[in-house]
């Protein structure tokens, strides 16, 4: 668990994620950016709840993320850069 910081905020881990294609499926992305290990476990954070896209919740689990993209979920944000 992230410890909070001076401001009370937790601390958040940014992983930056570079995309070979046009877009990359969301419970792909989780995987392949480490959070995750499988295809199957990112399906099932989406369908938690836990991850947002720039800012709003996405309940999609095989949205199209495209470069200029945020992920977020528990103190981790995955910034999609073209690569």
């Amino acid at each position: 668990m992230a410890k909070a910081g001076k401001s009370g905020r937790a601390a958040v881990q940014t992983i930056t994620f570079p995309l070979e294609g046009e877009f990359i499926a969301l419970n792909d992305l989780l995987k392949l950016a480490g959070v995750c290990d499988s295809g199957g476990a990112g399906k099932a954070l989406v369908a938690a709840g836990e991850v947002s896209v720039d800012g709003a919740p996405e309940s999609r689990k095989t949205a199209k993320i495209r470069a200029g993209q945020v992920v977020s979920l528990s103190g981790i944000d995955i910034r999609v850069v073209a690569s």
